[in-house]
């Protein structure tokens, strides 16, 4: 990591999204926040949190796009979230004290603001204003959680994957010739973990919908040539792999 020149993060925090925590804080508030912590820069596939590791500081996204990614001893990976311009990572273990539950990596350059936990909690405590925002962000995150429980009750594997593959489109896709691309680099041990599958049931599935023109598999991207048929899956019952509860929220 590298520090980043004074004024970038503020910058660069400008165009957040509004549902995000810097997105959701007024002005005021968000300068403060940003101006308490030390800004880095942050190569692509460079770790940014590392699992287990003591909870230090909270991260504030302003640029580029990370993953959050649990690992277990028996080598069982999960993609639990991305997070991205105007995203919070890390406060809720640091406000709790605990160690960090997931990997964050980083998945094109990056940049970040680094608040050390003491000043965070003090920024809260001086700016009650501020969490309401951070409240509504965490109460997101476990809702989010909830429906992905529902889902690995309720839905097949084909189901479960063309759920987050449309998720995916919504928060990291872009539009091309092709369809909708996913700009993010995942392999298919992350998105089988993910839907709470083995690699070669995801595997099968994606070959389904590549053989079908749904999906266009690209070296490290994935385009999604028909959305409409995601949203209608074929339902195979012999699909229906034990579900895995995926994690709870990350708070990395």
């Amino acid at each position: 990591m590298e520090p980043a020149q004074a004024g970038d993060a503020e910058e660069s925090a400008q165009a957040v999204h509004r549902t995000t925590y810097l997105g959701l804080l007024e002005s005021a508030d968000r300068s403060a926040l940003l101006a308490l912590g030390r800004e880095l820069r942050v190569a692509p596939r460079s770790l940014l949190i590392h699992q287990s590791d003591p909870s230090t500081h909270t991260l504030l996204i302003t640029h580029g796009w990370t993953k959050a990614v649990a690992s277990s001893a028996n080598g069982y990976q999960a993609l639990l979230d991305f997070y991205g311009p105007g995203d919070i990572v890390g406060e809720a273990a640091v406000l709790a004290g605990r160690s960090r539950d997931a990997n964050v990596i980083a998945l094109e350059p990056v940049r970040a603001v680094a608040v050390s936990g003491d000043a965070f909690r003090d920024f809260l405590a001086r700016s009650p204003q501020a969490t309401l925002p951070l409240l509504q962000v965490l109460a997101d995150r476990v809702r989010a959680a909830d429906r992905r429980r529902e889902e690995f009750v309720s839905l097949t594997v084909r189901e479960r994957l063309a759920s987050l593959l449309l998720e995916l489109a919504r928060t990291v896709g872009h539009r091309t010739e092709e369809g909708i691309e996913l700009a993010v680099p995942l392999t298919q041990t992350e998105l089988a973990g993910s839907v709470g599958a083995s690699r070669e049931t995801v595997m099968r599935v994606l070959k389904d919908l590549r053989d079908r023109g749904v999906v266009i598999t690209k070296r490290r991207a994935l385009v999604i040539a028909r959305p409409d048929a995601l949203r209608q899956p074929h339902r195979d019952d012999s699909q229906r792999e034990d579900a895995r509860l995926p994690a709870a929220p990350t708070t990395a």
